[in-house]
């Protein structure tokens, strides 16, 4: 079985607009939560997410190109750039056959869809679609055009899985990679979904906070006053590729991607499995596929949405796993500081995680201040503060509406 590892990342979130950036925001606790601008949102229950800001997809892509893409892919050809640039391939020298785009997104071009559909209304219901509707909208458009930009001819779909959407992704392009079925896999995911559907359909399944007085404070996982997590939206993406490929062209490797789990909850189509069955069988296989005991764990980036079942849930798994190890763990969420991307949570919490292994650094959960008497407080959840620790092991977890569960574990390379 071929060995896999990372060699180039690329990040657009709502605390960093690169790798670097996202990496300086994790470590000091940013929140990346604000009132929206994208649109009016007076008339909802909720008036603020997690945006990327300062954004112009023009200055990164052909005007042209750029109006006949949504947001989502905005994001996907941004970080898949980024990432790309950082592992410093000389395309000439790939095998574009052996080479392919695995890309996770939860919702796809949903304000591409929501456009249209007014757009329509307004016209007294002439049917003048944009022949650009269906390519913009549909979430596997964005491997398409990432594959177009490189030319990579190998494998190439979309995962869709709600917020384990771009984690799937991974594991996948991993599993490939380690049976010799391509050599590179430019994996992850991005989602733009802070729009009036998404806002408003979230909000009415009351599964986001309502903290308008205190934006930056209402993503707060583990605390006893949480009320629901915080939209957000960007992008994250991940280079795969087989070891001795990548030691043979002389890569910066980043960290080795020892394997990972999928499995369901089989239990509701949005809340989690009361006593997290469905999150501790994933980190069960994730362990077992890659071949290490919980002892040999560090670090877990926990889902940690923010949401009064999701958090005890997990922490009930992460417990039923780990048993005493747990307490020797850094646990941490960092939707607190960037907000639920949704299909992108999985790539941008991997990107945390190896630069965590990188760096020796644990990032917080920001917005601690009450303990929760349903959650057990002796673990270390890495609260309101980031932590120097030396990290070997790190461990992902990604979890979605329909009960779809992931985990991915990381190793440092020695």
């Amino acid at each position: 079985m071929k060995r896999v590892v990372v060699t180039g990342m690329g990040a657009i979130t709502p605390i960093g607009n690169s790798l670097n950036e996202y990496w300086e925001g994790l470590k000091n606790g940013k929140s990346g939560a604000a009132p929206i601008t994208l649109f009016d949102p007076e008339l909802f229950k909720t008036k603020f997410a997690c945006e990327v800001k300062e954004f112009n997809p023009q200055d990164h892509i052909d005007r042209r190109e750029a109006r006949r893409m949504d947001r989502f892919s905005h994001f996907a050809m941004v970080c898949a750039t980024e990432a790309m640039e950082d592992a410093g391939f000389d395309l000439e020298q790939i095998n574009k056959d052996k080479a392919g785009v695995i890309w996770g997104a939860g919702i796809g071009g949903l304000k591409t869809l929501e456009s249209e559909i007014e757009s329509y209304a307004l016209r007294g219901g002439a049917p003048k679609y944009n022949p650009f509707m269906i390519p913009k909208m549909i979430a596997d458009i964005a491997p398409g055009l990432i594959s177009i930009k490189y030319g990579f001819r190998g494998l190439n779909y979309a995962t869709v899985s709600a917020c384990a959407s771009s984690s799937h992704a991974l594991i996948n392009a991993c599993d490939y990679i380690k049976l010799g079925k391509a050599d590179v896999i430019i994996a992850g995911g991005s989602e733009a979904a802070i729009t009036k559907t998404g806002l408003g359909g979230f909000n009415a399944m009351k599964a986001l906070s309502e903290r308008n007085d205190e934006p930056t404070k209402a993503s707060r996982p583990f605390d006893k006053n949480r009320d629901g997590f915080v939209l957000g939206e960007g992008g994250g993406c991940l280079i795969l590729e087989e070891l001795e490929h990548a030691q043979k062209r002389g890569a910066k490797i980043y960290a080795e991607v020892l394997g990972g789990g999928m499995t369901a909850d089989a239990h509701h189509i949005t809340a989690p499995h009361p006593e997290g069955l469905g999150a501790a069988n994933v980190m069960k296989i994730a362990l077992e596929d890659s071949g290490i005991t919980p002892a040999d764990v560090d670090y877990i980036n926990v889902h940690g949405t923010s949401t009064p079942l999701g958090d005890v849930a997990e922490t009930q798994a992460i417990l039923k796993v780990f048993g005493n190890a747990a307490y020797n763990l850094n646990i941490s969420s960092t939707k607190s500081m960037t907000g639920h991307l949704l299909g992108a949570a999985g790539a941008i919490e991997a990107i945390a995680c190896i630069k965590a292994l990188e760096h020796g650094m644990v990032p917080p959960t920001i917005n601690h201040s009450e303990n929760d008497e349903e959650i057990d407080n002796k673990l270390n959840f890495t609260f309101n503060t980031a932590q120097t620790r030396d990290i070997r092991v790190a461990l992902s977890n990604t979890f979605g509406f329909g009960g779809h569960n992931t985990s991915v574990v990381f190793r440092k390379m020695d």
